[in-house]
């Protein structure tokens, strides 16, 4: 292996989650990633001062290029938009600012920031860089960077959950709602989700899935009774996070994520769009 492609397959697990944070897209990341390698494998070593900042750099610019594409092509996805849900080792859990950059909940609270905005908040509050380094890969002033992190960290800390669960309160919430899906334990459920829980389900007009939020735990609960009786409900490790993965027929057929304020689940995440669910065959290593 040469220099090139050994420091390059030395960052990869990073530079795959820095373009993985950025679009919230598996299969982006590593279109992103492909790019990156081409512009990489022309460089001269000599001239690069510092590997790892380089690269991340030619992967947020071509990150950004294709976020600005996904968007395009999120006006006309049927139903709602969900994050690529990803099989994650015990390591990420065990990160705890990794975990929660990496989060189902918060990829949809990235999606709320412009651009240019996320891609300064990743860079900044997970990967720690400095304003220079992030102003070079977003082709700003250190001036601006430094307003542009300010306004997203506002932005997201007004929408990141409340009274944020440890891990062990985590598990315990999702296998308590496990279990009352499973039995079809109807009160067990209600006491589980707040009175104003959202479902969303992303079957990008692939396969059945409900074409707008559910809003409320009643409706929540119907909707999940309806279909307890022909799943069977697995334990995961999704995106740093407990999760339940749904099997019809021996099938992955849906990934179940939660957000979990103040020790009740206020938001379900359900992915069943097929072409989202092929990296759950094996575990993706994330890094910071």
């Amino acid at each position: 292996m040469d220099s090139v492609t050994r420091v390059f397959v030395a960052h990869r697990n990073l530079l795959f989650t820095v373009a993985y944070e950025v679009l919230g897209s598996a299969a982006d990341a590593e279109d992103v990633l492909q790019e990156t390698w081409l512009r990489w494998a022309g460089v001269d070593l000599d001239t690069v001062r510092d590997q790892r900042a380089y690269l991340v750099r030619i992967t947020t610019r071509q990150a950004l290029s294709h976020l600005r594409t996904l968007g395009r092509r999120k006006e006309s996805y049927v139903g709602p938009w969900l994050p690529e849900p990803l099989l994650t080792a015990p390591d990420v859990a065990e990160d705890v600012e990794l975990a929660d950059s990496v989060s189902m909940a918060m990829l949809l609270v990235l999606e709320t920031l412009a651009p240019t905005e996320r891609a300064v908040f990743v860079l900044r509050e997970v990967f720690a860089l400095g304003y220079d380094e992030i102003a070079e890969a977003v082709d700003k002033s250190p001036a601006a960077v430094r307003q542009i992190a300010h306004r997203a960290r506002v932005h997201v800390a007004a929408r990141r959950p409340r009274g944020a669960a440890s891990a062990a309160e985590t598990r315990r919430t999702v296998e308590a709602f496990r279990q009352a899906v499973a039995t079809g334990d109807l009160q067990r459920l209600l006491d589980i989700l707040a009175p104003d829980v959202v479902l969303l389900t992303d079957g990008g007009g692939v396969v059945q899935a409900a074409p707008a939020p559910v809003v409320g735990a009643d409706q929540v609960a119907h909707v999940l009774g309806r279909v307890a009786a022909a799943m069977s409900l697995e334990p995961a490790q999704v995106n740093g996070d407990p999760a339940l993965i749904v099997r019809l027929g021996g099938e992955i057929d849906t990934v179940m994520a939660m957000r979990i304020d103040d020790g009740v689940v206020t938001g379900l995440y359900a992915v069943r769009n097929p072409e989202k669910l092929s990296r759950l065959d094996r575990e993706t290593a994330l890094r910071r």
